[in-house]
């Protein structure tokens, strides 16, 4: 619990109207989309820097625990308060600063809704390519926080590769720049990577410089249906053993084709057993001619047909019908285990093979479906209270199963608490004790995000 003279200076600092600690609001900033939940002591909402630098001197002072929150759409409980204290929202601090058409870059604070920049830029001409799935409401802060991919990473790479720089107020309550402005910059160490993905146990990030690129000239999105999952996995790697890099490059297993069409009550694949969703962009003549050759590629791999979307309505259409995917995975089970575990792109069949077989041994419903492009596939256990412990198994199971591929257990979630029993299965003990000096030397109170990462 907060004390009242801590309540008091907190007040003081982002004003009355926000800090919030009533009931209702603190049950708002009590869960992530893992659905786990823990209340906080109370929430503040600061509106700067100088603010939050304040805050976060004032919790080494008083020891209580802060932790930075952007929309609370994280995957694996980076955002969840386990041990109470503060919830530091940066919902306020939500503007797009700058988009300079010159220098092909944008200036973001942290609350940014990644969806309006993508709008906003794209309406000078740019582009900004990463593409969460939440991306109509994640925010650019807890993009960065987790190193978010998206859609889009198979061609156009995930958020680290578009940060140039960030403003950062450290555990202690110091504020620093990282970075520049430019496209090269390697004076002294490389802190903005090390922000980047660290789950706001480093620093509350309240800045974001990123680079932009030209808005592609034309889009071009394919729908192809198979009677075998096998046949779809094996056409994504043959598309790409084509030399082909299609900006997104998406699979979809037969059980979440069934849910999101019963979600959406429409009947996209006539009884197909997957899809895989594929888009082209760039000049009109190679849009076109890539655009073709996937779908030859497609049939001969074993498609029934092959859809083009010919309008942007019918391209929505199909996009709505991928973004639908988790939602409706819910009117299937109560509660889901989702994992994002990331293989080899040539042993995307082999991981979805060893998956079945653990989902039949098990005797769970394993869902699996997103980014053949990169080898990044969501797999979701479908579950009932009764079938936890047999979920846990098989949790462990396909991490072990990824790893033996050359895999690795998280490839866009994080870790946060979901995950963190099983980051040793993966990186080494003399890893794991340099992370720990990092958290230590920046946040030697332990103050920021506390219980995340490591166990």
């Amino acid at each position: 619990m907060l004390s009242p003279s801590v309540l008091k200076e907190l007040a003081r600092i982002v004003g009355p109207a926000h800090l919030l600690a009533s009931p209702e609001e603190l049950l708002v900033y009590s869960y992530d989309a893992t659905r786990q939940q823990s209340l906080p002591s109370a929430v503040a909402r600061p509106a700067s820097s100088q603010e939050i630098s304040k805050i976060l001197m004032l919790a080494n002072r008083e020891r209580f625990p802060v932790v930075p929150r952007g929309a609370g759409t994280g995957m694996s409980g980076g955002s969840v308060p386990v041990m109470g204290g503060l919830v530091l929202s940066l919902e306020r601090m939500n503007a797009i600063l700058e988009i300079n058409e010159e220098d092909f870059l944008a200036v973001v604070e942290p609350g940014a809704i990644t969806g309006d920049l993508q709008s906003a830029v794209e309406e000078k001409g740019l582009f900004y390519p990463p593409d969460p799935a939440s991306s109509r409401f994640c925010t650019m802060g807890g993009n960065v926080a987790e190193c978010a991919g998206g859609l889009r990473a198979v061609k156009y790479g995930v958020t680290k590769d578009y940060v140039l720089g960030l403003e950062v107020v450290l555990p202690t309550g110091e504020i620093i720049t990282t970075g520049s402005r430019t496209v090269k910059s390697v004076a002294g160490y490389d802190l903005t990577k090390l922000i980047i993905g660290s789950e706001g146990t480093l620093g509350v990030v309240t800045k974001i410089i990123v680079k932009l690129l030209p808005l592609p000239e034309t889009v071009r999105t394919l729908a192809a249906y198979f009677p075998r999952a096998d046949d779809a996995a094996r056409a994504a790697s043959q598309i790409l053993a084509g030399r082909i890099v299609p900006r997104a490059l998406e699979f979809v297993d037969e059980t979440a084709l069934r849910a999101v069409e019963a979600y959406l009550k429409e009947d996209l694949s006539a009884g197909a057993a997957a899809m895989l969703l594929v888009e082209v962009d760039g000049p009109a003549e190679t849009t076109k001619r890539e655009s073709d050759r996937i779908g030859d590629i497609m049939m001969k791999a074993g498609a029934s047909r092959v859809n083009r979307a010919d309008t942007p309505e019918e391209r929505e259409r199909l996009w709505k019908a991928r973004r639908s995917i988790s939602p409706a995975l819910y009117t299937l089970k109560p509660k889901k285990v989702n994992e994002d575990i990331v293989v080899p792109r040539s042993k995307i069949v082999d991981i979805l093979r060893e998956i079945g077989e653990i989902a039949r041994r098990r005797n769970l419903l394993i869902v699996n479906f997103g980014h053949a492009g990169d080898g990044n596939i969501h797999t979701n256990i479908l579950i009932d209270d009764a079938e936890l412990e047999r979920a846990e198994a098989a949790v462990k199971e396909i991490f072990g199963a990824t790893l033996r591929l050359g895999g690795s257990i998280t490839g866009e979630h994080g870790i946060g608490t979901a995950k963190a029993a099983y980051l040793p299965m993966e990186i080494r003990p003399e890893a794991l004790t340099a992370m720990r000096r990092i958290k230590q030397a920046l946040d030697p109170n332990n103050i920021l995000n506390p219980g995340k990462i490591f166990l």
